[in-house]
């Protein structure tokens, strides 16, 4: 009978797909575990339950999420919801204005920020900026235009006849052109500006001239501005080198433009002079649609079928550069902004299916977009938002589905680690601020704001204290009807039902945490078998598992009988309802029974136990036949 012993001194390959139960090769399957739900992977290789989210706000409908820094001491957080723009600073709600988007647009909503300004864009939608003046005082309204950048969408043989030179004239084109959206929209003449007042059919339409006309005859030198209600608006836009460049518009999809240097919403062409504006089209053998335009080492863009860089240093009209990088394509169903982690750029693919990292490589002076979600593909499906957090070096990714997809990212390490947070609803959206990181979550049908929150256990949770012990605590309307986990003065009491707004307990308690319970899953990959004599296939038996623990109040492990608390205080010392103690150290636990299956895990800690819980390392003693 041969004895093994076998350990797991890291987890810093998180959660791998059931493809690669076969690749016992592979250094990521010695690092790896075949599930981890609703932990956190720990850099330097420890697994620790992940905090809960605090109720924040109960949000109006669907919503996208934006951070706003100020400065360093004030920053904000946006939601988008229908037709309204709420501000929040902190937990509380510091101002609430109407806007001009619809619930509809949220989902292809792209944003920047310069300053006390935050740029919103939509193809559909006239772009706007929000501006700050105070903590309570916000603005919404449209740019104000310097020079609008022109294009010529009709075939450059059809004419337009103006009335007249100056003032209101009418204008009859030789071919269809004129939409309802013209109204109000921008056009040139020999060069001469003018602005459509109202449209009468697809040939002919009124106009107010800003510059005075050569004469009234016929001319194909005309053409119109590239944004309007009738050509649609800019996708996406950014800041880089002191110009502000917006990527794509409904009508010209692959088309960028770059403003005048220090004039930021200054389009005109001029003659070409190094300061002034830039404009080109991303001309190649397939679609590329712009959905992203980001300012990294290289202005980057990214399209619907490749990524490109564009260099120029300084960038100027003749020196300005465009090279294709690589062709792994960016969504088109919605808008989801690259993030930046040490210099790399984030990105989610078409396919739905991966997360690249962008990244310049000094050797090949290109850039390689490697896939992160490669051995974790089961984790990453359709995913919707995107948020790291620098303080946990964590990038969080919402899937379609609901969850939310946690990669550890320490490349220094070597540490890429996925794994998966499931909470009773569905993430929406996501954003960052100062280490906190901020969901939009449909629980039931009703979206609400939380934010994770380290000092709670439980979901849409909430604290609250008092100087005089309590059995019934009030402001629990958001949980009105929910079974909930209650942790009163420190200690778990289990489940409860919530009334209309409050929730009862016995015994009486200062301090208490409510919340929505989530139940925390590690699981091993199954263990390799081999020898001497090759390949084995069992039976086997666990003859003993060791747990190094860290800081840990709960823990429940199934080694073969079905999940089993470990208790960590003697039971003649344990009082009722005491608050649990922390507990660093080892744990060894027997196994039970042999197994014939071996593809089934070792062991497994799971529980909802709401209190805190850092698994280090596993230490595990086998047995198996000759």
């Amino acid at each position: 009978m041969a004895a093994g012993r076998s350990i797991k001194t890291s987890f810093t390959a998180g959660e791998l797909s059931d493809q690669l139960l076969g690749r016992g090769d592979l250094r990521a399957f010695e690092n790896g575990a075949r599930r981890l739900r609703n932990v956190f992977i720990e850099p330097t290789g420890g697994v620790t339950r992940r905090p809960g989210l605090r109720h924040v706000a109960v949000l109006p409908g669907a919503a996208r999420l934006v951070a706003f820094e100020f400065n360093t001491e004030q920053t904000y957080l946006l939601a988008l919801t229908h037709q309204r723009l709420q501000v929040f600073m902190g937990d509380a709600e510091v101002a609430s204005l109407p806007a001009p988007w619809t619930a509809a647009m949220l989902d292809q909503m792209a944003w920047t920020q310069s300053a006390d300004t935050l740029l919103l864009l939509h193809p559909e939608m006239p772009p706007q900026k929000v501006t700050r003046t105070s903590h309570t005082s916000w603005s919404i309204a449209g740019w104000d235009w310097v020079f609008l950048p022109y294009f010529r969408f009709l075939p450059p043989g059809i004419a337009m006849i103006p009335s007249g030179t100056d003032g209101d004239i009418s204008l009859t084109c030789t071919g269809d052109f004129f939409q309802p959206g013209h109204v109000g929209a921008a056009m040139r003449l020999h060069g001469k500006r003018l602005v459509v007042s109202s449209v009468t059919s697809t040939t002919t339409a009124t106009a107010q001239l800003a510059e005075t006309l050569p004469s009234t005859a016929p001319t194909t030198d005309w053409d119109e501005a590239a944004f309007s209600g009738a050509r649609g608006w800019p996708a996406s836009a950014c800041f880089h080198q002191d110009r502000l460049v917006l990527g794509g518009a409904r009508d010209l999809p692959n088309r960028l433009w770059l403003s005048r240097s220090g004039d930021l919403f200054n389009f005109d062409l001029g003659s070409g002079l190094d300061d002034q504006a830039i404009e080109f089209g991303l001309l190649s053998d397939q679609v590329n649609a712009i959905r992203a335009v980001f300012s990294g080492r290289h202005l980057q863009v990214f399209t619907s079928g490749a990524e490109w860089m564009v260099t120029g240093d300084p960038m100027t009209p003749s020196s300005i550069q465009l090279h294709r990088q690589t062709r792994i394509g960016s969504p088109v169903a919605r808008s989801i902004a690259p993030v930046d982690v040490d210099g790399s750029t984030i990105f989610v693919a078409r396919s739905g299916q991966a997360v690249h990292e962008y990244a310049y490589t000094d050797v090949a002076q290109a850039y390689q977009a490697n896939d992160l979600a490669l051995v974790a593909r089961h984790l990453v499906q359709a995913p919707v938002a995107m948020a790291y957090d620098q303080t946990r070096r964590l990038l969080h990714v919402a899937m379609n589905g609901g969850w939310l997809a946690t990669l550890t990212l320490y490349r220094a390490e070597q540490v890429t680690a996925w794994t998966r947070q499931d909470t009773a609803g569905r993430f929406l959206s996501l954003a960052e601020i100062d280490g906190t990181v901020w969901c939009a979550v449909d629980r039931d049908g009703s979206v609400r704001l939380e934010r994770f929150d380290p000092l709670l256990a439980v979901d849409a949770g909430l604290t609250g204290g008092s100087a005089v012990a309590q059995t019934t605590w009030t402001g629990l309307g958001h949980l009105a009807g929910r079974v909930v986990q209650v942790v009163a003065d420190g200690a778990p009491r289990g489940t409860a039902s919530v009334g209309a707004d409050s929730v009862s307990i016995d015994p009486e308690a200062f301090a208490l945490q409510v919340g929505l319970g989530f139940a925390h899953v590690i699981e091993p990959l199954p263990p390799q078998l081999g020898g001497a004599a090759g390949a084995r296939s069992g039976p086997l038996r666990l003859v003993a598992a060791g747990f190094r623990l860290l800081e840990t109040a709960a823990l429940s492990v199934d080694l073969g009988r079905g999940l089993q608390p470990v208790p960590f205080r003697r039971l003649d010392t344990a009082l009722l309802d005491a608050v649990a103690p922390r507990f660093t150290g080892d744990v060894t636990l027997r196994g039970f029974g042999w197994r014939r299956d071996t593809l089934q895990p070792l062991w497994r800690i799971e529980g909802d136990t709401p209190l805190p819980l850092t698994l280090l390392s596993v230490t595990t003693e086998t047995r198996m036949t000759d």
